[in-house]
């Protein structure tokens, strides 16, 4: 069927009201102590659970692909050299040579040719803007291990909507438990959810598990500012899905058996490795794809995410799997039922 573009879906179109209050401030006691809303994405029928019997909702034989990117301390806190001015930093992405591409704060303050010292373990200079408002640096290590300077100076890069400074809590709960290859700005919150109890009666039940990159950047909670959503231009991230990955796909597909993202992030990998004309590839590089309504998946048969900022792009991914009107009526049931939106909220189960 041919899309009538004079009905094409606006940003408005995206939009909700939210109280403040559902918007969790902190993580649940256990991981897998959140709730859980059920969807069919075709019927748009509810049913309601906790997240510790997500294996209820699985089927032998689905294959559950997780993101193992790891989060890491991103956010900094500098001073100009010989001055008292304090900048932060938020790493976003590394470019090679020790060259990073960085948001900064206050931007009007930090210029092209500025020293930027962190600590006493660290400084970076400032070597170029961004088209986004940026900058980009080249930092100085000193012979020490960065990422382990990281560790020590860092702090952890909890999302805007989160009112609160981060804590001992944050660095455990606002990681996966099966993070393993570090890159990520953000958390892939759907996967927040899993502990490694759960994981091993998901694969008791006869689901297998396999796993793709997606280092999750600042451009998942960047607003989308144009009215005309074909307009928006996704940050780049950087992604990775195995040969493993690919084959047992593949086999799944050929037999009839489902295929479950766990993740708008897995859904965007596995959708960007989809090569010409239909074929699912094994791979890596760097995507900006954007998903939204109207979309033929290629790969996934059923997403488990969370609840999503109104107008995000996330939202629009989800309403592209199942419809609109679907996504925003579960939305509702879901505030009418308490549930916690955001990235330490409630998940929900679309298949």
């Amino acid at each position: 069927m041919l899309f009538d573009r004079a009905k094409a879906l606006t940003l408005s179109d995206f939009d909700y009201e939210l109280p403040e209050d559902k918007i969790a401030q902190r993580p649940t006691d256990k991981r897998d102590g959140s709730k859980l809303l059920l969807l069919d994405a075709q019927t748009g029928e509810i049913e309601h659970s906790k997240f510790s019997n997500i294996v209820n909702a699985l089927k032998k034989g689905d294959v559950l692909v997780i993101n193992n990117t790891k989060v890491f301390p991103s956010r900094l806190f500098a001073h100009k050299d010989k001055t008292d001015t304090e900048i932060e930093l938020f790493l976003l992405r590394e470019l090679g040579n020790n060259l990073w591409e960085t948001l900064v704060k206050p931007a009007r303050k930090v210029r092209v040719g500025n020293k930027l010292v962190i600590g006493d373990k660290i400084t970076c200079d400032v070597v170029d803007n961004t088209v986004s408002g940026g900058r980009v640096v080249r930092f100085d290590k000193n012979g020490g291990d960065f990422y382990s300077i990281l560790d020590e100076v860092g702090h952890w890069p909890l999302p805007p909507y989160i009112n609160r400074e981060a804590d001992e809590v944050d660095k455990k709960r606002y990681q996966t438990v099966y993070a393993e290859h570090r890159g990520a700005v953000a958390a892939p919150t759907a996967g927040l959810h899993f502990t490694d109890a759960l994981l091993e009666k998901v694969k008791a039940k006869g689901v297998e598990i396999q796993t793709v990159i997606l280092h999750v950047g600042l451009g998942t909670f960047r607003p989308v500012n144009v009215e005309d959503i074909t307009k928006h231009q996704m940050d780049a991230e950087y992604y990775n899905v195995p040969e493993e990955t690919v084959a047992a796909i593949k086999k799944a597909k050929a037999e009839g058996r489902r295929v479950i993202g766990v993740g708008t992030t897995v859904v965007r990998a596995l959708e960007s490795a989809v090569m010409y004309p239909r074929e699912l590839e094994a791979g890596d590089g760097w995507t900006n794809k954007f998903i939204y309504p109207p979309y033929e998946f290629r790969v996934v048969d059923g997403i488990i995410t969370n609840f999503h900022q109104p107008k995000s792009t996330l939202l629009m991914l989800v309403s592209a799997f199942s419809s609109k009107e679907k996504i925003l009526k579960a939305y509702k049931v879901a505030l009418e039922n308490d549930y916690r939106f955001f990235s330490y909220g409630d998940a929900m189960f679309i298949r």
